[in-house]
């Protein structure tokens, strides 16, 4: 595979302090709007979470970039899976 080749993937995002994360989480996606084809957020508030899925397409480095980021939120959990090839 091509080093800088796009893959298309969803980010999974769980938040379990939106109070203190939602802004923050908020300008790191616009910082990557780019990569972002779709997004959905649901709230879950028997189990006081809220879960966000998001479609991407861009390269492993970027799409890398995006969940690093988030991953440093407190209180937010990030998981992505990519398609084959």
């Amino acid at each position: 595979m091509e080093k800088n080749k796009n893959r298309v993937g969803f980010i999974g995002i769980i938040i379990q302090q939106r109070e203190q994360t939602a802004q923050i989480l908020n300008q790191i996606l616009s910082q990557f709007g780019h990569l972002i084809l779709g997004r959905m957020g649901m709230p879950y508030r028997e189990k006081n979470i809220n879960i966000i899925t998001l479609i991407v397409d861009g390269s492993t480095e970027d799409i890398g970039a995006l969940t690093g980021k988030i991953g440093q939120i407190q209180g937010i959990k990030v998981r992505s899976a990519f398609a084959k090839e």
